[in-house]
């Protein structure tokens, strides 16, 4: 099967987020499947600058944005994993200092960019069998392989995944003309949402497969609030929406072979390997070293939408209690900033909080913490509670989005069972957090039952190789059915 991958990021050539981690390991796994996989992401300014072995690729054309001819330059970069990564290079549109930045001209550079990945579709040799698009920057493509002049062969489909619903790429009506697409689509339908062009919704409407991050996700956002305004047109597809949860490099993230850590550790001497790692946490955030309580973690960005205000309380509710030590390691939000560092400066010797990011501490993290807090408002997926597990730390989650799917409760059932891997509550509720972290703590108090969880949650499996074999399932039912029609 060719397939052909178009992401606003990936690494290693560039990361905001999630969808980077997805665009660059999606397409190896797919490549050690035996699909022929080529990953198409704009020549950002990050990517040129990280010294990565990137050459150009011999293929250039002008892409019409409105009125204008601009021009696309494609480069081609070495990428370890067996799978072609082209890199379209317009220095007007992504030499910039970031990535994103709510630049005056986004429908132009974006418009661009998914009509210059459409084009290269019909110039990469044989036709591809999927066209996979990634969030709103890619949205217009299946649009464009559906209705301009064909581009591709009726054979090909195109698959819409939806990594957070929030962000949706709408723009003004006037820049309609730039997608290069006739104005009778411009119609509540297609393209238009409210009175503006809105690409996410436009990828929803003309591809053949929608999927997105999350088996309960993809439940979600077919109603209000998490549709977040396009419940209605998700609901009309909900025959052909999917869910499948994000995997994790579990090479990159292995703590038998982490080089971030004092200690390799598995699953049999996890308590050593965590005792190192707490020390090695302590000494590097200048702090007094284990004691015995356990160690309650939050590593992420500092937002709302991350469930931090809770965080905060807790803090509040469980930190005089003399029973944990909590580390915060995130940046965000500067309100959020100032509300944990009140709180390290209440209770100091039992809040710690590292503001910024660090990979190798984020690691480390993982590596001495005992529990992890993952209390999001909304999810589509969430990456660090699968860190966690893997490290033989026991998230602590809200009931949403991927966090639902990775995460069983801590109850006598499943601990029977084998299937216990963490501590779920239901609500965005500050004593409802503190009573499943009260959970948390009264079972890291019974040694045999604690080693056992960690022995479950380090034998799960999260890797990129068991979720490509989902996506190629779901290629290849799409590619056996008719295409999603088009209404003129």
């Amino acid at each position: 099967m060719r397939v052909l991958e178009i992401a606003s990021e990936a690494i290693p050539f560039a990361k905001t987020g999630g969808l980077a981690d997805v665009a660059g390991a999606l397409p190896a796994a797919l490549a050690r499947l035996g699909c022929e996989v080529t990953l198409v992401i704009p020549g950002h300014r990050e990517a040129l600058d990280r010294g990565l072995a990137i050459e150009p690729a011999g293929i250039g054309f002008d892409v019409p944005v409105g009125a204008r001819r601009v021009p696309a330059r494609i480069l081609r970069a070495t990428v370890p994993g067996g799978h072609d990564a082209l890199l379209v290079d317009n220095p007007e549109f992504f030499d910039r200092p970031a990535l994103y930045g709510d630049y005056a001209d986004d429908a132009a550079r974006w418009m661009f960019f998914a009509r210059a990945a459409a084009e290269l579709s019909a110039r990469l040799g044989a036709p591809f069998d999927v066209v996979h698009c990634h969030d709103w920057q890619a949205g217009l493509v299946p649009a464009l392989l559906k209705i301009l002049p064909p581009l591709v062969p009726a054979a090909t489909r195109t698959v819409m995944t939806i990594h957070n619903m929030a962000y949706q790429g709408s723009f003004p009506a006037s820049d309609m003309p730039l997608t290069g697409l006739d104005w009778r689509y411009f119609n509540w339908r297609q393209m238009e949402c409210h009175d503006r062009v809105n690409l996410l919704k436009t990828g929803l409407v003309f591809a053949d497969l929608v999927t997105t991050v999350s088996p309960t996700y993809a439940r979600e956002i077919q109603s209000a609030p998490g549709g977040c305004g396009l419940e209605g047109v998700l609901a009309t597809r909900s025959g052909t929406v999917a869910g499948i949860v994000n995997g994790i490099d579990t090479a990159a993230w292995d703590p038998r072979n982490d080089p971030h850590l004092p200690r390799p550790y598995g699953p049999d001497d996890a308590r050593l390997g965590k005792l190192a790692g707490g020390i090695a946490l302590f000494s590097r955030l200048g702090a007094a070293p284990p004691d015995g309580r356990p160690v309650v973690a939050f590593v992420g960005r500092l937002a709302g939408q991350k469930g931090v205000g809770l965080v905060v309380d807790l803090l509040h509710r469980l930190a005089g209690s003399g029973r944990v030590r909590f580390v915060i390691l995130g940046t965000g939000d500067a309100h959020w900033e100032g509300e944990l560092g009140h709180a390290a400066a209440e209770h100091p010797g039992a809040v710690h909080v590292s503001l910024g990011f660090d990979e190798g501490l984020a690691h480390l993290v993982q590596a001495a913490a005992d529990l992890l807090l993952v209390p999001s408002l909304y999810e589509p997926c969430g990456l660090t509670q699968l860190y966690a597990q893997r490290y033989g730390t026991l998230p602590v989650v809200r009931a949403t989005g991927g966090l639902v799917d990775t995460v069983i409760d801590v109850s006598p059932e499943t601990v029977r069972e084998g299937s216990a891997s963490g501590f779920v509550f239901p609500h965005v509720d500050a004593g409802e957090l503190e009573r499943a972290v009260i959970r948390g703590l009264d079972a890291h108090a019974d040694g045999e039952l604690w080693q056992r969880l960690v022995r479950q949650v380090m034998g799960l499996d999260w890797s990129w190789d068991t979720r490509a074999r989902e996506y190629l399932r779901l290629f290849e039912r799409t590619c056996s059915q008719p295409p999603q029609p088009v209404e003129s």
